[in-house]
């Protein structure tokens, strides 16, 4: 190979063609990243020239070289590989604040399009407005005492009235920085996530209370990052209308605590039977541990559970300074008191009758509501006692599991009344609700239109076996007594002499006869009218023996006297407009006569009141199946009855015996400090030797002689008496009026 001549030098590049050689771009020798050799040596293996340099050039050479190269490299990648060489621990701390930094301008804007996106889906903030509360119905005694509260969230209760430790107990355990921040709190936010994190489950929620307000004004119980932001922007607007005190009033009176308690008040008296402004230390922390799971820690389903989160309630208020050591250690040492596992009390029959009738009064419940009743609340307890106190001491031998009382003054007002054992296992009124056979308690209806038709309590008539139709009736004791007075036969109870009597005047009268008193159920107009076999509720029964009681005069009952706004207008008062009269005063005070001889000489001797006029009936259906007793005073009627929902039979059980106890142990409780009176009318009976019983052929008979009953004979009526075959033609004489047809 040929040697390249090296004697003029290296040859530079040149660019662009021979003709332009005089502008021609050419790379200096300064330029260059290794200078212009001065000596050149031959390459071993190419042939090449090297540049010869010495020792020093050679180690230096790398050195400008980098430097060089440096100079020529981009300037961003020059800055990284600035902050490469930096490195170390502040160049990790400044690289993580710039992303972070960063990320938190990218995250913020993503934030604040996700909030708008989920905002949008509000209705305009100018129709925001804090929803009306379901309005409840403050039901009061006649004295103004409190009967019941019905409505969905209770009675409203401002913050200044309600017991002081519920509010704090509240803020405590809930929301500790409640009057600090702004509706949102992003220390208690992060501190629940910290907690939620560490524990690997969620141990602690992050809303504040006007969080959870919002949520329970405007939103669906759902757990979904929409509802969160939505529940955010809410409590942001919620906290610039009302004030601290405002939305805790809000939230207390709206929040549910379990076992259909909504509010405060509603609570304290579904768990505890007291107000709200009564609750103790110890029962403000159960309710407000309840807020965090309502329907596990109900101390009505897990009372052991909510005591314990109590005590975490208590602890919560002393490390925020709401009661003192001394004060948390008396709480925990004090147990709440015993939460009750249902509404109970007889007074709730009447709330559910009031809130039954309140929609034909006042329309629509638009708003909160007083209702004032006629309710005696002292007369309620005594009625409620004696029910009770007769079925646990005698119930359970008797099998009578349920029994009804109710009590009325002589205009109709209802001042007591029971509709059943027990209201927390049912709720059905037997007293207003239930219809039942009322037995021989029907029969002063009989005896009323008996006495109008001309007879008097010194009427005799034959107590033997009596055949109307295909129907017998016997009396209770199965036995005969032979001739006997209307006195003693209504005294005794006397099955045949009632029969006998509603052959005479006929069922159609004794059938408007209680309906003229009061009865408004539908009777059957047959023979057995006699005996109570159609039904009729304890309330109608016991309202057609007020006339006996106040003179003669009709009753309707009634329970609601007024009715009136929170604010006092009057939205009903009741117009107490004068009765017709329908019994005369010769029928009532012999009617009273008679009445009264049951309690003496018959079967409601029981029922007798000492010091007191009082009168009666007993009633029992067949086999003991129901029991009553309706009887009254110048003062009060009052109707008792003991039964089975699902019609057993009792044992032995007689209007004379439970139900009659049971009218005396109210009667007296309710008549205790009250002067005695008479019942009105007056009635002079004539004495009068009673006729020997009649020997067989005394009597004229419709068809012959009844053969194969006790006495040998008896009377027998027409064959369609006692069938219900509607109207039929007015008889013409004595014969068809006592015997349905004329003489043979």
């Amino acid at each position: 190979m040929a040697r390249r001549d090296t004697s003029r030098g290296r040859i530079e590049p040149v660019f662009g063609t021979p003709e332009r050689r005089g502008d021609e771009l050419r790379v200096e020798p300064g330029d260059r990243v290794v200078p212009a050799p001065q000596e050149s040596r031959p390459a071993k293996r190419t042939g090449r020239v090297e540049p010869k340099v010495d020792k020093p050039a050679r180690k230096a050479a790398p050195a400008r070289q980098a430097q060089q190269a440096r100079r020529r490299e981009p300037p961003a990648k020059a800055a990284r590989a600035a902050r490469k060489r930096r490195g170390g621990f502040f160049g990790f701390v400044r690289g993580a604040v710039y992303w972070g930094l960063v990320l938190a301008i990218w995250g913020g804007i993503a934030a604040a399009c996700i909030i708008g996106y989920y905002g949008v889906k509000l209705p305009s903030m100018e129709s925001w407005a804090v929803p009306k509360r379901p309005p409840n119905a403050r039901i009061v005694s006649v004295d103004g005492e409190l009967v019941a509260n019905r409505g969905v969230g209770g009675e409203a209760m401002r913050l200044d009235e309600m017991s002081p430790w519920i509010p704090q107990a509240v803020i405590a355990i809930e929301d500790r920085r409640f009057r600090y921040h702004f509706g949102v709190d992003p220390f208690g936010l992060a501190r629940a996530v910290t907690m939620n994190a560490v524990a690997g489950r969620t141990v602690q929620g992050g809303s504040t209370l006007t969080q959870q307000l919002a949520k329970n004004l405007f939103l669906e119980p759902e757990r979904t990052l929409e509802r969160k932001i939505q529940e955010a922007l809410l409590a942001l607007w919620l906290e610039t209308k009302f004030s601290k005190d405002e939305l805790l009033e809000l939230y207390l009176n709206r929040v549910y605590f379990g076992s259909g308690a909504y509010g405060v008040d509603a609570a304290a008296r579904r768990y505890f039977d007291k107000s709200a402004r009564d609750l103790s230390l110890a029962e403000a922390a159960l309710l407000a541990g309840l807020l965090k799971a309502p329907s596990r820690l109900s101390p009505a389903r897990d009372a052991e559970a909510a005591n314990e989160r109590a005590q975490l309630v208590l602890s919560a208020m002393r490390r925020e300074g709401f009661i003192t050591e001394r004060e948390a250690s008396l709480a925990m040492a004090m147990e709440p008191g015993k939460a009750r596992r249902y509404l109970s009390g007889s007074q709730h029959y009447v709330a559910d009758m009031v809130m039954a009738q309140l929609p034909g009064l006042i329309g629509e419940m638009r708003g909160d509501v007083i209702v004032q009743t006629t309710i005696d609340f002292g007369l309620q307890k005594a009625a409620e006692a004696a029910v009770g106190e007769t079925l646990a001491a005698k119930g359970k031998k008797a099998n009578a599991g349920q029994a009804a009382l109710v009590s009325l003054d002589g205009t109709g007002a209802i001042r007591a009344l029971v509709g059943g054992a027990d209201y927390a296992k049912s709720q059905f009124n037997r007293a207003a609700d239930a219809k039942r056979q009322p037995g021989s308690a029907f029969k002063p209806f009989v005896y009323l239109a008996a006495l109008e038709a001309g007879r008097t309590p010194a009427t005799v008539r034959e107590d033997a076996p009596v055949r109307i139709g295909k129907w017998t009736p016997e009396n209770y004791d199965k036995k005969y007594r032979g001739p006997v007075t209307l006195d003693t036969a209504l005294a005794d109870s006397l099955n045949t002499v009632a029969a006998q009597l509603v052959m005479e005047v006929g069922p159609k009268t004794v059938a408007e006869t209680a309906q003229r008193l009061g009865i408004k159920s539908a009777l059957e107009k047959n023979a057995s009218i006699a005996l109570g076999t159609s039904e009729v509720t304890l309330t109608e029964l016991t309202a057609a023996y007020a006339p006996f009681s106040n003179g003669g005069y009709a009753v309707t009952p009634w329970l609601v006297r007024r009715v009136t706004s929170i604010n006092g207008d009057i939205l009903y008062e009741r117009n107490d407009a004068p009765q017709p009269r329908v019994v005369g005063s010769r029928e009532l005070g012999m009617m009273n006569a008679m009445l009264r001889s049951v309690l003496t000489e018959g079967t409601g001797r029981a029922a007798a009141v000492e010091g007191w006029d009082i009168a009666g009936k007993t009633g029992t259906t067949d086999n003991s199946r129901d029991a009553l007793f309706a009887g009254y005073s110048s003062n009060l009627v009052t109707g008792v009855w003991f039964g089975n929902d699902g019609g057993e039979p009792m044992k032995k059980v007689t209007g004379g015996t439970l139900p009659a106890e049971t009218f005396r142990k109210f009667m007296t409780a309710a008549h205790k400090g009250v002067p005695p009176a008479p019942l009105p009318g007056v009635y002079d009976p004539e004495p009068r030797e009673l006729p020997a019983p009649a020997e067989p052929g005394d009597m004229p008979f419709a068809e012959g002689r009844v053969e194969g009953m006790a006495g040998g004979t008896a009377p027998r009526p027409a064959a369609e008496v006692g069938a219900n075959t509607g109207e039929r033609r007015k008889p013409r004489n004595i014969f068809e009026l006592i015997f349905g047809k004329k003489p043979g």
